[in-house]
């Protein structure tokens, strides 16, 4: 095998890498943020909210994300002009809040109902106790699920190349139609993939364990 392409392509590389970093945060968090809207949306007792939270749930987990890539990218141009990247990140924040709705929910509905209701008596609203008693600590218990998601979203963003997104796979199938190597470039794209969740995977279990002790 020959990597001797490395030290003229690295560069090549470390941007394609940050292009999939950009791409994963911004849909965790947006996707987070959506998916908390969708789990008090999904628990809540206003019957239109859970059902239109429950449909969006099933038929984004229903269906492949490389079809919503497409079916965002393509669609959307119908009405609106949006840039590949932008596209990328609808279709990666759409799909994580789905899942990220359910692994709220099930951490919500893990925390002893009767704090919510302490939290009434001591005179709280409902959301002000959703926000600064229930949450803070489903967050805790679903810190390992917000983490594996972050993880999937990383390595499900290869899949954005299909629109033409220079992350780390496209840039990957470009060098192996420019320098006729088949294998090295998706080689050295595997390895960059897994040092990426690696690291994201030990710096969650050291942020688990902080949480832990505090």
């Amino acid at each position: 095998m020959n990597f001797s392409f490395l030290h003229e392509q690295w560069p090549t590389f470390l941007s394609a890498a940050w292009t999939t970093l950009q791409l994963s945060a911004v849909g965790v968090v947006l996707g987070t943020l959506l998916g908390v809207l969708f789990a008090l949306m999904r628990i809540s007792t206003f019957k239109p909210f859970k059902f239109f939270a429950s449909a969006y749930i099933e038929v984004i987990r229903g269906t492949p994300l490389l079809v919503q890539i497409l079916l965002i990218h393509y669609g959307l141009a119908e009405f609106i002009n949006l840039p590949a990247f932008a596209s990328g990140v609808v279709a990666l924040t759409m799909n994580c809040a789905a899942y990220m709705a359910e692994v709220f929910r099930a951490g919500i509905q893990a925390i002893d109902k009767g704090q919510l209701e302490a939290a009434r008596s001591l005179g709280m609203t409902r959301t002000m106790a959703m926000r600064h008693v229930v949450l803070p600590q489903a967050f805790r218990n679903m810190l390992p699920a917000i983490g594996n998601e972050f993880i999937i979203i990383i390595k499900d963003s290869s899949l954005v190349s299909v629109i033409g997104i220079g992350e780390l796979l496209y840039r990957a199938r470009i060098l192996q139609g420019s320098l006729f190597l088949p294998l090295e470039p998706l080689i050295v794209v595997a390895v960059i993939y897994f040092v990426l969740t690696f690291t994201l995977s030990n710096l969650l279990q050291a942020l688990e364990r902080k949480l832990n002790k505090s």
